[in-house]
């Protein structure tokens, strides 16, 4: 893994999905081979594979200190572009003062991690005005999981975060994007543990030789994806999820 310290010039950033985005690393460690995040290589000049390299923002709460005191309060997302609560974030801790942040000033937060490390900041998301939090959870199967997602925490450990979360009395969510094979099995693990589900397609294709490789081909396809979504949707349902499909 090749690490950088850098200073960033920005980082609370306007957003497609949110109204402005925090991404205190460039770079992931979890190394999905899906993520549509791979795009970022075309604008900081990265030649190595993704997953093997990590930018640190190490002046990310600095700047957020003097940025927040410039814009209009909104939601901000946690992150978009990288795992805020990848392994790196134990010994950097770039999240958690960006959080602390935006508590104190009652920002509305959404946050996005595949990572148990999350629980590392409940103090944070206890006291929080307007905060939830989601986990990415592509499917039930842990061995899909190992193929798609070499570098994420396991399945079984997300679960459990989330439903200690959910204890906690903190707002949390789920995200079965992309629909990996084994996803139809998910809610009634996700039952109890989760306020809401958010449902996405496979949109993007740098993960083709997995499934080529797997003999997984018929699960990459558009009628595959609909009649999981619907099965999601009528699971949701039978159990009082609120479910919403985003493709």
């Amino acid at each position: 893994m090749i690490i950088r310290e850098i200073q960033a010039k920005s980082i609370l950033s306007a957003s497609k999905i949110y109204p402005y985005v925090i991404n205190p690393y460039v770079g992931c460690q979890h190394a999905c081979s899906y993520c549509y995040a791979r795009y970022m290589k075309k604008f900081t000049g990265h030649k190595e594979p993704w997953g093997t390299f990590v930018d640190v923002k190490i002046n990310a709460a600095e700047l957020l200190r003097k940025e927040i005191c410039k814009k209009k309060k909104a939601t901000v997302w946690v992150s978009g572009v990288c795992d805020p609560y990848q392994p790196l974030e134990k010994k950097y801790e770039l999240t958690r003062q960006c959080l602390q942040i935006l508590a104190r000033e009652e920002w509305p937060v959404v946050i996005q991690t595949r990572s148990p490390l999350i629980l590392r900041d409940v103090d944070i998301l206890k006291e929080a005005k307007n905060v939830e939090v989601g986990f990415s959870i592509t499917t039930a199967d842990d061995g899909i999981r190992k193929l798609f997602e070499p570098g994420a925490p396991p399945i079984p450990e997300r679960l459990n975060a989330l439903s200690e979360l959910h204890r906690l009395g903190v707002r949390t969510y789920a995200m079965v994007a992309p629909i990996l094979p084994g996803s139809e099995m998910l809610v009634d693990r996700l039952a109890g543990v989760v306020d809401y589900i958010l449902v996405d397609r496979m949109n993007y294709h740098h993960a083709d030789f997995i499934y080529r490789k797997y003999g997984l081909e018929e699960k990459m396809t558009e009628e595959y994806f609909l009649r999981v979504s619907r099965q999601i949707t009528s699971d949701c349902c039978r159990l009082g999820i609120e479910c919403t499909t985003v493709f």
